[in-house]
């Protein structure tokens, strides 16, 4: 016997039939509610960001605390230590790095076009420009609009989060996500405990295992990125330093920024140094470009496997999709910030996703 629909007005009927009227004002409540939430983040992105780049802090600042540990200081005078050394780090920058930088900063600017003008001068200049067609002349005027750009300082100097844009501004936010980042490394253990109480206690147990797993590998690889890009800057400093170019520190603190991206970093950081130090002479740009590809080698073979340790390795091309999608969307903080996003997310693949994949 074949079975009846229910009429539309019935028992059975859909609720937009039944009452229009309240579907849609359902319907128009979720689209306002939904607008006013995208409002408040955009309103909101500044602040939603400085607690993103603070919670990163704390996580890359966790090994170091469980390595105190580990030497036998009890988690609370850890933390403590770890903190001092944080703050330390920050007043020191502030204060022996923060004058020259801004000084060799504004000299750079103010004297580039002179040095511009100087470099096509020079003899060697021209007879190089014309073996290569005009290709060099036009590379040197590239990198003069770039350094001359105060856009790029400015995103350089903080990204999205506007650093640069006014100095009350950058000086409020960046003393904010000092202040946050050092709450957040204090208080880590308990926020976690907090984020694990509202999961359901048959399903707790394994969020807690596949979480701590992803924020100590995520953890590692930030502070070992960190460390890596701490070393290429004081490296490249000091090397542009003996071939005499006068913007050393500059080019350093660019060098500490570009090279937290994997990768690609170092080699922006030595074509960049390689076409300041020809303003010098074009020895000291060949010396400049040995000494880099000398000291890529290194930090692949030697430096970044005893750095890393067993942080989650991210494939080649991830590592390039990731920065320019994190570039693209945030600048050079979304670039940074989008490799350890995707070391995270290849970590929940590897352990969650696959097995079950195999078990089905």
């Amino acid at each position: 016997m074949r079975r009846r629909e229910p009429a539309a007005g019935g028992p059975g009927g859909s609720f937009f039939a039944q009452h229009p009227l309240r579907w849609g004002f359902i319907v128009t409540l979720g689209v306002l509610l939904a607008l006013l939430l995208a409002i408040v983040v955009v309103n909101l992105q500044s602040v939603l960001l400085s607690v993103f780049i603070a919670s990163f802090v704390a996580l890359g600042l966790d090994p170091l605390i469980r390595w105190f540990q580990r030497r036998g200081l009890k988690r609370g005078a850890a933390i403590v230590v770890v903190i001092l050394l944080f703050v330390l780090a920050v007043v020191g920058i502030i204060w022996v790095i923060i004058p020259p930088l801004v000084s060799q900063a504004t000299s750079l600017v103010t004297t580039l076009p002179a040095q511009v003008q100087q470099l096509q001068d020079s003899g060697w200049f021209e007879q190089a420009n014309e073996t290569t067609n005009g290709l060099l002349s036009t590379v040197v005027q590239s990198v003069e609009n770039l350094l001359s750009d105060p856009n790029v300082w400015a995103s350089i100097g903080g990204g999205a989060l506007a650093f640069g844009a006014a100095v009350l501004d950058a000086v409020s936010t960046g003393f904010f996500v000092v202040v946050l980042s050092i709450y957040f490394i204090a208080t880590l253990d308990a926020t976690k405990r907090a984020c694990y109480s509202l999961v359901k206690a048959s399903h707790r147990e394994r969020v807690e295992g596949y979480s701590e797993r992803i924020m100590q590998s995520v953890g590692k690889y930030l502070s070992g990125m960190v460390v890596l890009a701490f070393l290429n800057a004081v490296f490249s400093t000091i090397l542009l330093s003996l071939v005499g170019v006068k913007y050393a520190l500059v080019i350093g603190v660019v060098a500490l920024f570009v090279t937290l991206i994997p990768l690609i970093g170092t080699v922006l950081t030595t074509i960049l140094m390689t076409i300041v130090s020809l303003f010098v002479s074009p020895t000291a740009a060949l010396i400049v470009l040995v000494a880099m590809l000398v000291y890529m080698q290194i930090e692949a073979y030697i430096l970044t496997p005893k750095v890393m340790g067993k942080a989650v390795q991210v494939p080649g091309t991830i590592v390039l999709i990731s920065a320019l999608a994190g570039g693209t969307l945030l600048g050079l903080l979304g670039a940074l910030v989008a490799i350890p996003i995707s070391a995270g997310i290849l970590l929940i693949i590897r352990e969650i996703v696959i097995p079950r994949q195999a078990r089905s």
